[in-house]
C-alpha cells in the first residue's frame, strides 16, 4: 500500500515517544510510506509566545535555551547509534542558531512581520522532522526529511493562514515524492509548513499538520492516510463525560466533518476536504495502542440496522446572542447586515436560528468574542435600524446529535427532546440542516454533561 502517516504532537512529544513512532513505521515498512510530523507537543505555543515577547522587546534567551535542551534530550533518548546522534544534533543546533538569530533581530527592532512570525513558528516542525528521520535511520530504515515547501506544498502569501495552491502543489509533490518512494526511502515532511511561490516559508493554520497529510495523500494518490494521535479514534461521545462511550469503527466524510468541527478529539476538520475530493480513506489510530483498528473515514455512508445516531458532540465556551424587533418582520437585509457587522470584526457565527415570524434571530459565537460582537452590533443597529433589542446568554453550550441514520427516520426529534425533557433541561435554541445529518441545540452550560448522557442513553450508543 501507499500510505501517508501523520503523527501529532503528543505522539512525538519526547525522545522515547519518537522512538515508538519510528518502530511503528518500521513495522509497516513493507508499504511505501510518507511521514508528516507535527512539532513536539507545546512547542508551537512556546514559539508564538516568543514572537509576542520579541514584539515587546523582551528577551527569550532562557526559553530558547530550554527548547534547545529539550530537543537535545529527545535526540539522546530516541537514538542509540553515536554517529546518527551526532549528525542529527549538528542539524538541530544549526536550526537553533538560525532561530535565535531571527528572534534576536525581531527583539531589537520590536517588530516582526506576519512573514517573520511564520518563519519562527515553523521551527517546531522543522526541529521535529530531522529527529524523527534520524530515529528511522537508527532503526535501519533509509529516510530523508523535507520542509513542506521543499516537498512541493505551495501556498498563497496569506501568512499565518495560508491556502495551498492545489494545482501546482499536486504536480510538485508528486514529482518530488514519487522518486524518493521508488528508492525505498521514507520521506519525513514538516506538517503545517509550506512555501509561497516566491519561496518564503508559510504556515497553513492550527491543525495544519492533519491538512498537510491529506494534501500529500491526495497528491500521490495514497491508498489511505493514517492520522496517528493519542485516542483510539472517533468516539460516540467525550469519554470524560460518558464513561460507557465506544469507538465508532466507520464513518462517512460528511458525518466525520460534523463531529470534528464540533471538537471531537482526533483531527482537524479542514483535513477532510482533500481526502474527500479524491476519495482517499482516512484512518484515525492511536500511537500508544497501534494494534487497534481505529476509525475509518471514507465516502461510504454506512447505516447499520437500528442505528439512527452515531455520536453526540459538544462545543463549550460559547455564547448566545438574541437580536429582536417587531419591525424586523418583512424587512429584507436584516440578517445580512448582522452577519456583515460580525464578519467585519472577525467573528465567526457558529450556529443560527430564526423564527418564521422574522422578529428574532439567535446566533451562537465563541464566548471570548461575545463582548466584541455585542459592542459592534449595538453601535451599528440599536436606534439605527429595525432592531429594538439585543440580549445575550454567556452560560450555554452547544450539543449536536450526528448520524446518517437520522435521514428520513420519523420521530428522531421527538426521542431526542423527550430524553432532554425527562431531565427537566430547557433547550434555548435549535437548528437543523436539510442534510438531516445533524440536529444541534443549545442548553445551559450547567446542564451540558447531563444532556449528553441522556441523549447517549436514549439512542443506545454505549
Amino acid at each position: 500500500m501507499k500510505l501517508v502517516m501523520k503523527f501529532g504532537g503528543t505522539s512525538v512529544g519526547e525522545g522515547k515517544k519518537i522512538r515508538n513512532v519510528a518502530e511503528i513505521v518500521k513495522q509497516n515498512s513493507n508499504n511505501s510510506i510518507v511521514i508528516v510530523t507535527s512539532a513536539m507537543n507545546g512547542i508551537t505555543d512556546q514559539l508564538i509566545g516568543i514572537v509576542e515577547k520579541a514584539r515587546k522587546g523582551e528577551s527569550s534567551n532562557a526559553v530558547l535555551d530550554t527548547l534547545q535542551k529539550r530537543h537535545e534530550q529527545a535526540i539522546q533518548d530516541a537514538m542509540t547509534k553515536a554517529d546518527v546522534r551526532s549528525k542529527v544534533k549538528q542539524e538541530v543546533l544549526g536550526l537553533f542558531q538560525r532561530l535565535k538569530s531571527i528572534v534576536e533581530s525581531g527583539t531589537i527592532l520590536k517588530e516582526l512581520t506576519p512573514r517573520s512570525k511564520d518563519y519562527i513558528i515553523s521551527f517546531g516542525e522543522r526541529l521535529a522532522a530531522p529527529i524523527l528521520a534520524g530515529t528511522l535511520e537508527d532503526l535501519g530504515l533509509r529516510s530523508i526529511y523535507l520542509m513542506g515547501g521543499e516537498a512541493g506544498i505551495i501556498t498563497d502569501d496569506s501568512f499565518g493562514e495560508a491556502t495551498p495552491l492545489m494545482d501546482i502543489t499536486r504536480q510538485k509533490v508528486k514529482n518530488t515524492l514519487e522518486p524518493i518512494l521508488a528508492k525505498g526511502v521514507v520521506p519525513v515532511l514538516t506538517g503545517f509548513v509550506g512555501a509561497t511561490q516566491n519561496g518564503d516559508i508559510s504556515t497553513i493554520g492550527r491543525g495544519g499538520s492533519d491538512y498537510s497529510a491529506t494534501i500529500v495523500g491526495s497528491c500521490i494518490d495514497a491508498d489511505e492516510v493514517w492520522i496517528w494521535t493519542d485516542v483510539d479514534g472517533l468516539m460516540t461521545a467525550d469519554p470524560n463525560i460518558v464513561k460507557n462511550c465506544r469507538l465508532i469503527p466507520q464513518i462517512s466524510y460528511a458525518e466525520a466533518a460534523e463531529m470534528v468541527i464540533l471538537g471531537a478529539k482526533a483531527m482537524h476538520p479542514r483535513a477532510l476536504e482533500p481526502a474527500n475530493e479524491r476519495s482517499i480513506p482516512i484512518r484515525i489510530k492511536n500511537t500508544f495502542n497501534p494494534t487497534a483498528n481505529g476509525t475509518l473515514i471514507s465516502k461510504d455512508i454506512t447505516v447499520k440496522k437500528g442505528e439512527i445516531v452515531k455520536g453526540v458532540a459538544t462545543i463549550k465556551d460559547v455564547a448566545l446572542i438574541n437580536i429582536s424587533g417587531m419591525s424586523m418582520v418583512g424587512m429584507p437585509g436584516t440578517a445580512a447586515k448582522v452577519f456583515n457587522i460580525l464578519g467585519s470584526q472577525g467573528i465567526n457565527v457558529i450556529m443560527i436560528s430564526q423564527s418564521i415570524s422574522e422578529s428574532n434571530i439567535s446566533l451562537l459565537v465563541r464566548r471570548n468574542q461575545l463582548a466584541k460582537g455585542l459592542n459592534a452590533l449595538e453601535l451599528a443597529l440599536l436606534g439605527r435600524s429595525s432592531v429594538k433589542d439585543i440580549s445575550f446568554e454567556d452560560d450555554v453550550s452547544a450539543i449536536a446529535v450526528i448520524g446518517a441514520g437520522m435521514k428520513g427516520t420519523h420521530g428522531v426529534a421527538s426521542r431526542l427532546f423527550g430524553a432532554v425533557a425527562k431531565k427537566n433541561i430547557n433547550v434555548r435554541m435549535i437548528a437543523q440542516g436539510s442534510s438531516e445529518l445533524n440536529i444541534s441545540f443549545v442548553v445551559s452550560e450547567n446542564d451540558c454533561d447531563e444532556t449528553i448522557r441522556a441523549v447517549h442513553d436514549e439512542f443506545k450508543l454505549g
